[in-house]
């Protein structure tokens, strides 16, 4: 009986651990994802489903070979950015798909796979959650940009605003190592 008590309590014991393992495991992938993790749980229906995908993305990014941007690529796109806003006065539609065209450049440089827009989408919000839903955004509006859809001109102007926000993110550069501080240690004799 003795035995059968503290097999009871080991059990108990036991589910107590997993049920506080399975709260922080949720609790660290929605603070992880932000917005991205409730918009994955209303669209999978549950917190289990969308939690599984999450934890998916995370290991599928992790195999990549994501990579930030040497200095001089990064002031590059930045250039060509800075050329692209400054036509969106004369050709907004043009610019939008241009806009849309670098944020994918950017991407394959740094080495995210140029699937279907929601694989990009998911993989993006592994590194950067809180500019997923600009990316979404943007893409909504360039989806509704084909010809003979009325699409004005705010809209394609946020668009672009969009694709910054996501575009401004990862043009993260890649570092220089800080040089070494340390002296080299004298000889004794």
């Amino acid at each position: 009986m003795q035995l059968l008590g503290i097999v009871i309590v080991l059990a108990v014991i036991a589910i107590a651990g997993w049920l506080a393992w399975q709260r922080n495991q949720s609790r660290r992938l929605e603070h992880r994802f932000g917005t991205e993790y409730h918009r994955t749980v209303d669209t999978l229906g549950s917190r289990a489903k969308a939690e599984a995908e999450l934890r998916t993305r995370e290991k599928r990014v992790e195999r990549l070979h994501i990579v930030p941007l040497q200095p001089a690529q990064a002031a590059e796109f930045a250039r060509r950015w800075e050329a692209l806003q400054a036509r969106f006065v004369d050709d907004p539609r043009g610019v939008l798909a241009e806009a849309d065209r670098l944020v994918r450049e950017v991407m394959l440089q740094r080495g995210y796979p140029m699937a279907d827009f929601e694989a990009r989408a998911a993989d993006i919000s592994v590194d950067h959650p809180a500019v997923v839903d600009h990316y979404r955004a943007a893409q909504a509006i360039l989806m509704r940009n084909q010809p003979g859809q009325a699409v004005d001109t705010e809209d394609l102007r946020q668009a672009v605003v969009h694709y910054r926000a996501l575009f401004n993110e990862l043009l993260e550069v890649q570092r220089p190592a800080p040089a070494s501080t340390t002296q080299p240690m004298e000889k004794r004799s």
